[in-house]
């Protein structure tokens, strides 16, 4: 097994190296349609970014206009600011076509995390989670050890979004029980993902964030763990304190004890809910993506395996089985939040974040090849003179790429690309760099209403990003920490290193 772990590694590896490789492949195809000679002025580049951001943020907030709708508009804004720059119709098409085939992998995870949910509900999966969580956990550690609990499953399995599709749900439905606004306890569950995500070794932005910086893997996660551990254990302390104030009483009145009995019953009565059994599908999905399977690969193999379950063990009919694949349908409990919770999942139900997400992507591939964005981050980093701002303008930049694109991987790509040259020249260890793009494209990107993750959060879990957004605390704090260390001289690596270190 040890023998193994080399190979496994390499084979990871490289697939980033394919995936970056591929992204610049997409580059140079797209550049032979799109005419790179025509590049906007920095004015023109901050009204058009401009008046994306106030689109967006105006009608969101104060109008309260559906977001589709609002990302429709940017579309129509930021076409008009292209077509200025002498842009056929044809090259802003290839823009948009571009930047969503670059991200159709995050896509195909959109179809497979619906059918995941509603499999699991099918199959008792979900059920046994709560069967038996229901009588471990209490309101007074629920959030400190869902935190870690997020946090270990994300750092084995190295994606934050399965996590948040499985346990999370669980989490989700425990918490409500418990009488904890939901609000809370989706924040914990992100700021528990995304810890694991963004330091495991087999996380694609770990990978692709160290690749685009040119630094290695483990000298990537070293950097990391400076700022992202003092985070946590911060975050950890908060929700502790948070969960002093859920100690007896449920919204409903009843103690907790009565309230789990009477979940444990009801779930009882409708499932068999043997663990070694019915967490069948979540196991075996785990061992698979720890084996560095696909994630396409894993979760359909735990789809087809709790499709089984659901009806050789559960004595569900095949065909109702089968069609909660498109669109679940409610338990049979009795009680409305829970028959809520069992009928969630199946395709449909990401329907309104895939449609979300691939609007996004087009409007970012515009903002991105038509140069808008590029002139505005170079703009900037001409004018950086200190180490300590020169960090602070990577998370920054990575915060602005999330808001303009809408994708993560994107924004990681185009950072390190733009930054690298000039770490090189103040020679700033890279793995400075990749730590810095990854707090600020991995850890915002779940913070922003219109990216696939903030999208992908917000039909997992059911909670609006505004709701969550206030509690997902290591995200929010985990960059500005990173700042603040980055002013006072801390965690820089004894900041400064030999210039091909």
């Amino acid at each position: 097994m040890i023998d193994m772990l080399p190979c496994l590694k390499n084979f990871w590896i490289n697939d980033v190296v394919r995936i970056q490789k591929k992204t610049t492949h997409d580059e140079v195809q797209c550049s032979t349609i799109i005419n790179h000679s025509q590049s906007p002025g920095l004015v023109h580049a901050i009204i058009c970014f401009l008046g994306v951001f106030l689109l967006i943020s105006l009608g969101l907030f104060v109008f309260q206009i559906s977001l589709h709708t609002l990302l429709f508009l940017a579309l129509v804004w930021s076409v008009v600011q292209a077509s200025r720059l002498g842009y056929s119709f044809a090259a802003i098409r290839e823009m948009m076509n571009s930047s969503i085939h670059k991200a159709l992998p995050a896509l195909y995870i959109f179809f497979l995390i619906g059918m995941i949910i509603a499999s699991y509900m099918q199959s008792g999966t979900i059920a046994s989670l709560l069967y038996y969580g229901l009588n471990v956990l209490n309101p007074v550690i629920f959030l400190p050890i869902g935190l870690i609990l997020c946090s270990l499953m994300s750092v084995a399995t190295g994606t934050a979004w399965g996590t948040v599709g499985t346990v999370g749900v669980v989490l989700m439905s425990i918490g409500e029980t418990m009488g904890i606004p939901l609000s809370i306890v989706a924040g914990m569950i992100i700021s528990g993902a995304t810890f694991g995500d963004k330091i495991s070794p087999i996380s694609d932005t770990t990978n692709l964030a160290a690749i685009s910086a040119g630094t290695s893997l483990y000298r990537h996660i070293h950097s990391m763990l400076y700022t992202t551990v003092p985070t946590f254990i911060i975050v950890l302390c908060l929700f502790s304190l948070i969960g002093l104030q859920y100690t007896d009483t449920l919204q409903s009145g009843r103690s907790v004890e009565d309230a789990s009995q009477i979940i444990r019953l009801a779930l009882a009565n409708i499932y068999q809910l043997n663990p070694l059994i019915t967490l069948l599908p979540l196991i075996v999905m785990f061992v698979l993506c720890a084996k560095r399977y696909a994630p396409e690969v894993s979760m359909t193999v735990g789809i087809i395996l709790a499709i089984l379950i659901a009806i050789f063990y559960q004595g569900k009919s095949a065909i109702d089985v089968l069609n909660a694949l498109w669109i679940n349908t409610a338990g049979t409990t009795g009680i409305a939040s829970l028959d809520s919770l069992l009928g969630r999942g199946g395709i449909y139900s990401m329907a309104w974040t895939m449609l979300l997400s691939i609007m996004a992507l087009a409007l970012g591939g515009i903002l991105h090849h038509a140069g808008f964005l590029r002139v505005m981050l170079v703009n900037m980093i001409e004018r950086i003179k200190r180490i300590s701002a020169l960090i602070a303008a990577t998370i920054a930049s990575g915060f602005a790429c999330n808001l303009a694109m809408g994708e993560a991987y994107i924004s990681i790509i185009l950072n390190g690309q733009l930054f690298k040259d000039t770490y090189d020249e103040k020679g700033v260890d890279k793995a400075i760099l990749s730590r810095s793009v990854e707090e600020g494209a991995t850890l915002t990107t779940a913070l922003i209403p219109w990216t696939t993750s903030g999208t992908f959060y917000t039909a997992t879990l059911g909670i609006s990003t505004l709701e969550y957004a206030p509690y997902a605390l290591l995200n929010l704090l985990n960059p500005f920490i990173s700042i603040i260390m980055a002013f006072l001289g801390i965690g820089l690596l004894n900041a400064v290193s030999q210039r091909n270190s």
